[in-house]
């Protein structure tokens, strides 16, 4: 895994301090129902209790670069309510959890999980339940511990020294994978803007150690000066408005060309969904767009647009997204804002969800939530069920969906039903206008066949009266052709 410490990305030349100075007292928990198991570990490396975040972490070079494979334990918390467990749910995470580890590039060697009644404020999960979480990291010769929840800066330096090794979050796990598979410069800023937010609170320094002593006339003394850690705080500040400058600069740039699209009457189809549900594939499968394909979480970040054209010629664009997830920190999606802001410009959104998923409902649930908080809750959804090569369920799901289709992006099947149905839900939306054009004005019957679906025509001694469904920003081009509403008698 990467250092969260930004060891390799631009801020690490900063000398940002690495030592603990927090403190605080732990408190015991009150833990129960605790599960613990064990993975057979791989062979141990030579070097031990390295993990690639904070003072523990091994030598990384570049944004990037993984010496080997760190050993993980996992750890989460089920709160109980009123006597209720969540270990079904808990453990579904901590599924999910290991294999956003295994695409960071670690292996994991262990997992604990604790039922309490809410996490421990000091640690977590409370001294009596760390030192056992020791006790096994020892055992397994881990490097790093990973938590399944957003770990406060307080709770995670005072677990590094409980624990004697690196504690890290599910947070960090995200942002590192990011951080591998951002490829474009707009994705490598907001992955870095992301990262240095979730840093900024999580800064440690070695107090009146790295003191800088300010110099004065005549020798005069005046007392500590700034310490590193506050010269590391101003870097990483000015670091900070530097990106989110760039970043607005790229938001300007795409809501010109956002006017632009809509002035032009071309519909815009955004692909959204959980993270490996087939998005990319079935982008692929609609318009041949080449985009990269792998079997593992956020395999591609950059938004990908093509053009797909629609039963009865007409074009539209269509646009891949980033793959959403359960507990997707707030920093990335804050970043990502400038790129999400497809899905709240969006003519239809093109929900993918993958039906051999076991639990499709949460996943949907998941994207619905985040869809909502960048802006795009009240915009037009189609709900596709991928993967029908792999599960039966898939059209069980879509008839229970009504205007659901199910398919298969990777074999083809019900490709042909999806795109018709695109196009019905388009043409949907679009207000029926009726216009009176004459006969005079054939560039106007055929810039209407062009731009709009035509439901009737009826041919008049000196005019065409057509009736055809026309989006809103291309209806004002033929309002001098529309009859002029009756006038009510008084």
């Amino acid at each position: 895994m990467s250092n969260t410490n930004m060891k390799g990305n631009n801020i690490s030349d900063d000398g940002i301090g690495d030592e603990d100075f927090y403190g605080g007292a732990l408190t015991d928990d009150d833990a129960a129902d605790e599960a613990v198991s064990v993975v057979e570990p791989a062979e141990p490396t030579e070097e031990s209790h390295r993990g690639g975040f904070g003072e523990f972490g091994g030598e990384t070079r570049g944004l990037i670069e993984r010496t080997y494979r760190e050993r993980i334990l996992l750890v989460a918390v089920a709160v109980a309510i009123d006597g209720a467990g969540g270990a079904g749910t808990v453990e579904d995470s901590l599924d999910e959890l290991a294999l956003l580890v295994d695409t960071a590039g670690a292996d994991v060697v262990g997992r604990i999980t604790q039922r309490r009644r809410a996490p421990d404020p000091a640690t977590y999960v409370g001294s009596g339940k760390a030192a056992e979480i020791k006790a096994l990291a020892e055992a397994t010769d881990c490097d790093t511990v990973v938590f399944d929840d957003e770990l406060s800066p307080a709770q995670q330096f005072k677990l590094e020294k409980l624990l004697g090794r690196t504690a890290i979050d599910r947070t960090a796990v995200i942002l590192d994978i990011f951080a591998q598979n951002a490829s474009s410069q707009e994705g490598k800023a907001q992955v870095e803007l992301a990262q240095l937010r979730y840093l900024a609170p999580r800064l440690k320094g070695r107090g009146r150690a790295l003191s800088q002593q300010a110099g004065g006339l005549g020798g005069a003394r005046r007392g500590p000066g700034e310490k590193a850690l506050e010269t590391d705080r101003r870097r990483l500040g000015r670091r900070v408005h530097k990106l989110e400058s760039e970043l607005r600069e790229v938001g300007r740039h795409r809501a010109t060309q956002a006017k632009a699209r809509q002035r032009s009457g071309v519909a815009h189809v955004v692909v959204v969904g959980y993270t490996n549900a087939g998005k990319s594939t079935l982008e692929n499968a609609l318009t041949d767009a080449g985009v990269l394909v792998e079997d593992r979480l956020f395999a591609t970040l950059d938004p990908t647009t093509r053009q797909l054209a629609l039963p009865g010629g007409e074009v539209v664009l269509l646009t891949d997204t980033v793959g959403f997830i359960r507990k997707l920190p707030h920093e990335l999606v804050e970043a990502f804002k400038t790129t999400l802001s497809v899905v709240s410009e969006a003519d239809l959104l093109v929900h993918v969800v993958d039906a051999s998923s076991a639990d499709p409902a949460e996943e949907i649930a998941v994207v619905r939530a985040i869809i909502a908080e960048v802006g795009g809750g009240d915009r037009p959804e189609l709900l596709v069920f991928n993967k029908a090569d792999l599960s039966p369920d898939a059209d069980r799901l879509a008839e229970a969906s009504p205007g659901a289709v199910a398919v298969s992006a990777a074999t083809g099947l019900g490709i042909d039903a999806l795109v018709e149905a695109i196009g019905d839900r388009l043409r949907s939306q679009r207000p029926v206008v009726e216009l009176h054009i004459p006969w005079a004005r054939g560039d106007v019957i055929a810039s209407v066949h062009a731009h709009g679906e035509v439901l009737s025509e009826v041919s008049g001694p000196d005019q065409m009266v057509m009736r055809t469904r026309l989006r809103e920003e291309q209806r004002g081009r033929f309002a001098e052709f529309e009859p002029a509403a009756p006038v009510e008698p008084r």
